[in-house]
């Protein structure tokens, strides 16, 4: 199945603001760190889709978000928001 380029860039973005949210660059991401993302993309309830997203994306269930787990936590934050997150990263 081919991704279309708008979907990829949309996809960059997001990777690239949650990588921008590892405040102490340890490589993984915090349940603080990852409530600023959702913060960033201005969410009306941050704390409930972080919940949400780690027991989507932190398969080993060790409370952060590595890099291996960040494609399934940004394909989550992309089912949430359905193609208005480029908007929202723009504002």
């Amino acid at each position: 199945k081919s991704v279309s380029p708008s979907l990829l860039a949309e996809h960059e973005q997001i990777l690239s603001l949650f990588k921008g949210c590892d405040v102490n660059k340890d490589g993984k991401l915090s349940k603080d760190e990852v409530k600023a993302g959702f913060r960033r993309l201005q969410s009306r309830f941050p704390g409930f889709r972080t919940q949400r997203a780690f027991k989507v994306a932190d398969k080993n269930g060790d409370g952060f978000i590595s890099e291996a787990e960040l494609d399934e936590l940004v394909d989550y934050v992309l089912d949430c928001y359905e193609g208005s997150v480029a908007h929202r990263l723009t504002k």
